[in-house]
This record gives structure tokens, C-alpha cells and sequence, in this order.
């Protein structure tokens, strides 16, 4: 097992001066000389570098310390004693005007803390002079705040709970095996399960009931409600140390929609502040450490060449992100300051709008850098800003954000980007809506082209005949809640707004051709067909496998897994005449862990209906097959199958969709749990 070992004693090291220009003199942000000293600097009014909570941002308390409570928590959602009622109670929820209402109270407020704020410490100081390392936020209020009383703005409100703040001890984690890595893997990889379909399942929820008391004034804020869920059943992971270096579990590349899940992961423990840093009051020397920034182009100073940053500090901005003040060296600039010259690596997550993505924005995680320099400079709006130079430690992975740029020239222009290595730009021949492209640099071996593509499984006529009429939906503009489709699904439709699976469901219902409904309608996810751009990859360690060009969001439909459907009579003949077969009993019902909320709510009760009967059939993919096939086997997938009908009624039958169980990167292999193995053979029935 590796080990966490305590960080280096920082009271053993000289207390040094502030860094100038070379990183080695005593200059202040006026210029001047200041003393060295840590009982002489003033306690930081911490100034966080705040940067937009992705999109649709809400009001929100500003951060005490840059690791406590920042948003608030709405209450816990108990509505799973009955598997059937999965809706928010009537009782949890205010009206969008009263939001409005506790929004404007929330900003007057804060009006009135800043106002009093740097009054209240200066005469703390002039009291009790330099032990004072925090200030009462609700000390410089004209009314004292009655946080027992006070209405949650999303849920209703509920006793006010203390949370164990982050450990102020610094630790790395060191000599991990192949186990302990996979171990940490997993973890990171069910938190992130986790928070993904609960979060796309509190939007769905939240969907539900906006659309019922009429036109919604803003977005839901899925992300905030998870993260707030389960921080409150101590679900976040990382925060019972505080960890210099790389996270374990967390790999250069790995993509994040949200802010507020590189607060549950431990990755950057500020919701907002580019800055993640031990402030000097938990500091066993008095002196911050900074572990994490964040780069997003917030500052117009910043400069970013991948492997070489020049990262301007945080403060000095007013609310629309203009200059308006000098910056000062304390805080989280301080600690950038006090890292460089302890010599103590940071972690660069980078920031950047991403076409296509669910918040408009994405983070990627580009592995570890050094801070070599620390100057004061006049900036582009003629105010003091602190600037720091940063370089990517050698010897890492591509980052994530340069792979992220790779790919995106791939789709545009995918042979000037590589002139060698594509044998084929679209082996569906145009029966998909975008090309499947096979990519060999390896070998001359070209499989994949010897087969006919299937972007849909061909079933037994006489088994899946739908005949000349049927039942479906009336819903002419799209299906709605309680229409007839719905209630195939036990109530609930499996997809929300946009497309992303809310639960995994032993078979859902999608519309079918006797339905009404257009083909947008929200029904349909998995019939679409193949919407991301798809590699079908030579590989040394799986032979073949697959990736795509495009950013997977979890919770998404990617493909299906297409071949010949045979009845148990076919395929024991085509068995023996030693053809491949997919059985897809043997699939591992990875379903169920997307939308399983038993680590949060204990009640909950899992879907059941309607109840399969075995799926006694094989799919033969030797002649005949789609891209899906050419999916590696793991363990650890990144996507599952999901059983859906839509265009026949055997429930014996059902389509092998695949969706996405977390984001998958640009160019990152695409794999699948093919569950048991044969009996006799011992073997996996993969065809790869």
C-alpha cells in the first residue's frame, strides 16, 4: 500500500524574505522595503480570485476562509421510502419569486459585511493585536443572522449542521503500487458516479417541478445540490488530509464539467478562488502553502504557453472583473510566494469554454508545476498585479488541455494533422450521422475493414414483428409527464431535458413507430444513432480498440452494441461451427450504479420494474457489426450497457445500448465490463 507521508517541517526552514522581480529581495506592493518576518504581517483579508461558477451563477455567501462553507446547503431530499415517488415534495421547495427575494436579501448583506469588514479588523488587531487569525462574519451586521431560521433558497430550510473543516496538515502520497492505484482509481471513479447522476438527477427533479408551477427564471443547479448532498453524508473524499502533489486516483487529462466537483474530489478545495492554499492561520509556521491553481484567463495579465505560465495573482478586481485596485502580497499571492520558496510544486487545473459542454465551460487537470519567479508589475489596466512563473515539471503525461486542442484539429482536418496511419475515414459508408474512422500505426493488419458495418442489431422478423398496428403516445409536440409512454416506464421517462440517462432501469421504454411524437422528442435518446466522432484504434496492449474525438459527457448515450440477434437454437449451431457470439446475459449490470443513491439516502430503493425474464438470445458480430464491437474489456469501464425497446414489444429481445458512466476525454480508450466468461472456455465473448 503506498504511503502518506507528513510534509516537510516548514519551521525547520529560515524564514526568508519577500520575493522581488529576481525572486530574491524585499519589495511590497508600494514598492517599499518590508520586514520578513511573520509576526509582523498583518492577518490577510483574504481577496479570493473569483472566477464564474460555470454558467447561471447564483447568489452565494463569499468564503471566510478559502476553505469553508461557500454555498448553501439546501436539505436532504427523503423521498425514497416509496419506489415510486421520485419527485421533490411540494413542501421542500419555495417559489422562484421568493428565490428572488432571498438572493437580493443575501447581496444586501453582503453589502453591509463589506462595509464593516475592514473596520471590525482593525479593532481586533488594536485589541487583541496579531492572535487574531479569523473574523466574525456576522460580527459587522447590523442584525445578527438567524441561521437556525434561515430559509435555504432552493429547499426548506433545516438545522444548521457544523462541518469538519479541511486538515491543515500537509502530506504526499508516495510509493503506490499497481494496486493502490487502482484501488485510489476506483474510488475517485464511484465518487465521481456518484455526483454525475445525482446531479443529473436533482436537475431532472428540479425540471419537473418548474415546468409544473410555470416558466423557469433560471437554470437548476444540479452540481451545488449534489455537491451539498453529499458533502452533508461526509461523501467528499481528500479532506482528512491535506495533499501536496498529484491527488491519488485523479490522471492528467481527466475533464471536469463543474467547479464543485474538484471540491468533492480534493482536487482544488475553493469553489470559486483560482487559488487553493493552507492560509496562514491553520499554518504550523504562520506562513500559507499554495497546492492547486486553477488557470482560466480571469486575469487579463495571465499568459499561458502549455508548458510555461505566467499566472497573475488574485485581488484588485471589482465585481465585473476590472482592475480597480493594486493587488497586495498576502493570501493566496502570499502563499504562491511562500510555495516558491519552499520550493513546493502546485497542481494547474486549466479553465476554458468548450463548445458542446453542459456548463459551457470545461476543467481538465494538466499535472503538477514549479514556481521558479514572483515579481510585482504594473498590468495592462495600470494597476499593481503580483505575477508568477510557473513551468510543468518534465517527465508527465500529454496534458489534458493540449490533447483536448489535438483533437479538435482531428475533426476538423484529420489528414493534415496525421498523413500517415488512417486506412479508413468511415467504415459505416455514410449509415451513421458522423464517420467512424480507423486508425493503424502499428501493423498492417485492417480487420475492421473486412466487415460489413450494422449501425443497428438485425432481429428475427418472426419474433420482433410489431404487425400492422400498434400503441403508442399521443403527445404531437413531444412527450410530456403521465402521457402513455410514461407510464410504460413506472412514471418516469429514464432521459431528462438533455438527453442524459437519470437511472439505470432493468429495460426502459423509449418511443416507438406507433408513437405520435417527432424524433426529437425527449423519448428517444438511444434511436438517434452514433453522435460523437468514433475511432476505431489499433492498440499493442487490447488490439483494437475505440475512442472519440469528442468530449463524452457521463451520463450520455454513445453508441449501440450492434451484431445479428440469434435464438438459442441458432446459436448453439452457429457455436459449433466456431463463430464469435455476444451473449448479452453475461453483460455485468453496471446499470445499476448509475442513479444508485443507497450511499446517500439508506431507504432508497432501487428500480425493479419491469422485471426481464432471461435474455436467452446471442448476437453473432463475425460478419456483421458496428463500432461498439471493438470495445476493450475493463474492470473499471467508463460505459454500460442499458437494455432498450423501442421498434418491438419481446421483452426477450431488448436493443444493447451503451452510455457513458463518467466523462470521457478526447482520444481516451472507450471501454466495457463484458462480464462472465464462458463456462467451458473460460473466455470472454468479445470479439475484439
Amino acid at each position: 500500500m503506498g504511503e502518506i507521508v507528513p510534509f516537510q517541517d516548514l519551521n525547520l526552514s529560515p524564514v526568508p524574505a519577500v520575493g522581488n522581480g529576481n525572486g530574491n529581495g524585499n519589495t511590497s506592493a508600494s514598492g517599499g522595503a518590508t520586514t520578513s518576518t511573520p509576526n509582523f504581517l498583518k492577518v490577510p483579508k483574504i481577496e479570493p480570485k473569483l472566477e464564474p461558477l460555470d454558467e447561471s451563477p447564483i447568489e452565494a455567501q463569499p468564503l471566510q476562509e478559502p476553505d469553508d462553507d461557500y454555498f448553501q446547503d439546501p436539505a436532504p431530499l427523503n423521498f425514497y421510502s416509496d419506489p415510486q415517488n421520485t419527485s421533490l415534495p411540494q413542501s421542500a421547495v419555495v417559489s422562484t419569486e421568493q428565490d428572488n427575494v432571498y438572493s437580493e436579501y443575501h447581496r444586501i448583506s453582503e453589502l453591509f459585511l463589506a462595509a464593516f469588514a475592514k473596520r471590525l479588523e482593525q479593532q481586533q488587531h488594536q485589541q487583541y493585536g496579531d492572535e487574531v487569525t479569523a473574523l466574525d462574519p456576522n460580527a459587522g451586521a447590523i442584525v445578527p443572522v438567524d441561521t437556525e431560521n434561515q430559509v435555504s433558497p432552493i429547499l426548506v430550510p433545516r438545522p444548521q449542521r457544523k462541518y469538519v473543516k479541511r486538515s491543515s496538515e500537509l502530506v504526499r502520497v508516495t510509493d503506490l503500487q499497481i494496486e493502490d492505484k487502482r484501488y485510489f482509481r476506483e474510488m475517485v471513479r464511484s465518487t465521481r458516479l456518484l455526483f454525475d447522476s445525482f446531479r443529473v438527477f436533482a436537475v431532472a427533479e428540479e425540471q419537473k417541478r418548474l415546468s409544473a408551477v410555470g416558466p423557469a427564471f433560471r437554470k437548476p443547479r444540479g452540481d451545488l445540490l449534489a455537491a451539498s448532498v453529499m458533502r452533508d453524508r461526509g461523501l467528499w473524499i481528500n479532506r482528512d488530509k491535506r495533499i501536496v502533489g498529484p491527488i491519488p486516483g485523479i490522471e492528467i487529462g481527466d475533464v471536469f464539467f463543474f467547479r464543485m466537483e474538484l471540491c468533492v474530489l480534493g482536487l482544488h478545495g475553493i469553489p470559486q478562488a483560482g487559488i487553493d492554499y493552507l492560509p496562514m492561520s491553520q499554518s504550523s509556521n504562520g506562513q500559507p502553502i499554495a497546492t492547486s491553481i486553477i488557470v482560466s484567463g480571469g486575469y487579463e495579465d495571465d499568459e499561458d504557453a502549455g508548458d510555461e505560465i505566467t499566472y497573475t495573482g488574485h485581488g484588485g478586481q471589482d465585481k465585473f472583473g476590472k482592475h480597480c485596485v493594486h493587488q497586495k502580497l498576502e493570501g493566496g499571492n502570499l502563499a504562491m510566494e511562500r510555495s516558491m520558496y519552499y520550493g513546493i510544486e502546485v497542481r494547474v487545473i486549466r479553465g476554458f469554454k468548450y463548445e458542446g459542454s453542459i456548463s459551457s465551460k470545461i476543467y481538465v487537470y494538466d499535472g503538477l508545476y514549479k514556481i521558479h519567479d514572483c515579481w510585482f508589475d504594473v498590468g495592462k489596466s495600470g494597476f499593481g498585479v503580483y505575477k508568477f512563473k510557473l513551468s510543468r515539471i518534465e517527465g508527465q503525461k500529454e496534458m489534458g488541455s493540449a490533447i483536448l486542442k489535438f483533437a479538435g484539429s482531428l475533426r476538423a482536418k484529420p489528414l493534415s494533422v496525421r498523413p500517415t496511419g488512417y486506412i479508413h475515414l468511415d467504415i459505416s459508408n455514410r449509415k451513421e450521422l458522423v464517420p467512424v474512422m480507423v486508425f493503424n500505426d502499428i501493423d498492417n493488419f485492417g480487420d475492421p475493414l473486412h466487415h460489413d458495418y450494422l449501425p443497428k442489431a438485425l432481429f428475427p422478423p418472426h419474433l420482433c414483428n410489431t404487425g400492422s398496428s400498434g400503441t403508442g403516445c399521443d403527445c404531437v409536440s413531444g412527450c410530456v409527464d403521465g402521457c402513455f409512454c410514461a407510464m410504460k416506464n413506472g412514471g418516469d421517462f429514464a432521459y431528462d431535458q438533455h438527453g442524459f440517462l437519470v437511472r439505470g432501469k432493468p429495460l426502459i421504454f423509449e418511443c416507438g413507430p406507433f408513437c405520435k411524437c417527432p424524433p426529437s422528442c425527449r423519448n428517444r435518446v438511444s434511436q438517434r444513432g452514433l453522435r460523437n466522432r468514433m475511432e476505431v484504434f489499433r492498440s499493442r496492449q487490447t488490439g483494437w480498440g475505440v475512442r472519440s474525438l469528442d468530449l463524452i459527457h457521463a451520463g450520455s448515450f454513445v453508441c449501440e452494441y450492434a451484431g445479428v440477434v440469434l435464438t438459442r437454437e441458432q446459436a448453439e449451431i452457429f457455436a459449433m461451427s466456431g463463430d464469435t457470439l455476444i451473449y448479452p446475459s453475461r453483460f455485468s449490470s453496471r446499470w445499476a450504479e448509475w442513479g444508485d443513491l443507497s450511499r446517500i439516502y439508506p431507504d432508497y430503493v432501487p428500480p425493479t420494474y419491469p422485471a426481464l425474464p432471461p435474455l436467452d438470445f446471442a448476437m453473432d458480430v463475425s460478419r456483421m457489426r458496428n463500432v461498439a464491437c471493438y470495445m476493450s474489456h475493463s474492470t473499471a469501464p467508463n460505459v454500460m450497457v442499458q437494455f432498450v425497446l423501442y421498434d418491438h414489444n419481446n421483452l426477450m429481445f431488448p436493443h444493447l445500448m451503451i452510455f457513458a458512466t463518467e466523462n470521457i476525454p478526447p482520444l481516451r480508450e472507450i471501454s466495457l465490463d463484458y462480464g462472465v466468461a464462458d463456462e467451458v472456455t473460460g473466455k470472454l465473448a468479445i470479439c475484439n
